[in-house]
């Protein structure tokens, strides 16, 4: 039995090709939007990709499913329990059912109803026939059981959520029941995700690790424990998830007739990416590091490094509704940038600044900056005036010698592990959508290593606030310099 794992780093997703070596067939399953990794892979070893499967709509990133099955001829297969949904496939494609079967030289597929994360999601046991037929050695468990944690059940809004939770509970109890503790556990994200909360980062288990260390999975907890538990701990909801989700019902557009398979390939000169900067359509993102777009970028550019977060960070602040521009420290960045991109929807990519941030310089156009502050300048000047600190209403935000205010962006779970004493907190992916509550400046945005606040500093810059500063290192260099951290 083949088991290949591919990662996707940026959104901790997981997509799996599974098959037999002998035979050389494989199912290719959950893929991402990008499809050529793995014509390339089965291309390299001599197999087939005869089958793509998923485990169910996604809401996180764009699904290349369609894609992959067009372009290699091989046999769509999606649940059969979307019929009637919220969300419903629209797209041409096979049906699974439970205990529907894909063969695949001495491997079987065979697919469990495990609803409860989404109405329609499946879970796909591994049969080896070469070891034993009638025992799954293996299960791909998508957005239903995580190493450590279980899947999210409120993607449909508030009011189907305990509906789904309950789904969720029954699948757990039923079912995973009589499933063999040492068959491998192979999930559909790591830590990082938030289609769940908890995660681990070890990207594989078996059923027996998890029944002992996965709190969701401990016999005693009763169906209103377990419901309870589970919605206390769902992460914040992005609110492109559900742009997503539509998405990937409907079909993402397909990718391939593209030169390269990518949008946004080419090198736009100077007096290009100027003209199109300058007509008030285009956002231009910038992918280099932190440091480096606080020293100079485009005005109104976002800050969303290419080594960190992007597709999510992207997800979270760029508009999916204009034309895209890149600024990148190294052309070999824009490729991995784009695909990037595309995993998440945003297709819209027109080109990259060609000679980057030093043909605009020398062009002699307007830069704009995003001035940096250490851990240890924040701290002295939070001792300055510390009671002002949190309680900054009635102040003019350009005053003389005031104190700023820190913004944390981080997520609810890290501010309650600890945060700086005074600071205000609103996890920057709501940042656009609920710009009211970012307190008036200065302004001192920090996270935990300072990708998050350069992301969303730049944004609040787009939006006009020009008394921002990005706080280098966050929370990381905050404890390492040995300051103060306060705890609820």
């Amino acid at each position: 039995m083949l088991i290949e794992r591919f990662e996707d780093r940026g959104l901790a997703q997981y997509s799996y090709a599974v098959g037999d070596e002998v035979a050389g067939r494989v199912a290719i399953v959950d893929p991402r939007r990008d499809v050529d990794v793995y014509v390339d892979w089965a291309a390299e070893r001599g197999f087939a990709i005869t089958d793509v499967l998923e485990t169910h709509i996604h809401a996180d990133f764009a699904s290349g499913a369609r894609e992959l099955a067009l372009r290699t001829g091989a046999t769509l297969r999606l649940s059969a329990y979307d019929d009637g949904e919220r969300y419903e496939v629209l797209h041409a494609h096979g049906l699974l059912r439970e205990g529907d079967s894909v063969q695949l030289g001495a491997v079987r597929l065979e697919a469990l109803h495990t609803p409860g994360h989404t109405p329609e999601h499946l879970t796909y046991l591994l049969f080896d026939s070469a070891r034993d037929a009638s025992v799954p050695l293996a299960v791909l468990t998508g957005d239903f059981l995580f190493v450590g944690a279980l899947g999210r059940p409120d993607l449909l809004g508030e009011e189907a959520k305990h509906a789904l939770a309950r789904m969720l509970f029954k699948s757990v109890r039923e079912k995973l029941a009589g499933l063999p503790d040492g068959m491998e556990v192979y999930p559909g994200h790591g830590a990082g995700s938030m289609c769940g909360a908890g995660m681990s980062s070890r990207p594989f288990s078996t059923l027996g690790a998890e029944r002992l260390a996965n709190p969701y999975l401990d016999p005693a907890l009763t169906e209103e424990a377990f419901v309870e538990r589970l919605l206390a701990a769902s992460p914040p909801l992005p609110p492109y998830y559900l742009r997503m989700k539509a998405l990937n019902a409907a079909g993402p557009p397909l990718l391939g007739h593209l030169p390269g398979g990518l949008p946004g390939l080419a090198a736009l000169p100077l007096p290009r990416f100027r003209e199109l900067v300058e007509d008030g359509a285009h956002v231009v993102i910038d992918v280099r590091d932190q440091l480096a777009f606080g020293a100079d970028h485009v005005p109104g550019a976002l800050g969303i490094g290419i080594d960190g977060q992007l597709s999510t960070w992207a997800g979270w602040l760029v508009p999916y509704d204009r034309p895209l521009l890149l600024v990148a420290a190294d052309p070999a960045d824009v490729e991995p940038a784009v695909r990037a991109l595309v995993r998440v929807g945003l297709d819209g990519v027109e080109g990259w600044l060609e000679g980057g941030m030093q043909a605009w310089a020398d062009g002699g156009l307007p830069i704009a900056t995003l001035p940096q502050l250490s851990v240890e300048e924040l701290a002295a000047k939070l001792e300055a005036v510390p009671a002002a600190v949190g309680s900054r209403a009635g102040d003019s935000a350009a005053s003389e010698g005031v104190p700023p205010t820190v913004l944390d962006v981080r997520a609810a779970s890290e501010w309650s592990q600890g945060h700086i004493a005074g600071a205000a907190h609103l996890m920057g992916g709501f940042v656009p959508q609920r710009l009211a509550e970012v307190p008036p400046g200065p302004l001192a945005v920090f996270c935990g290593g300072g990708y998050r606040s350069t992301a969303v500093a730049s944004f609040l810059q787009r939006q006009g606030r020009n008394d921002v500063v990005n706080v280098v290192g966050g929370m990381a260099a905050w404890k390492r310099a040995g300051l103060a951290v306060e705890r609820p």
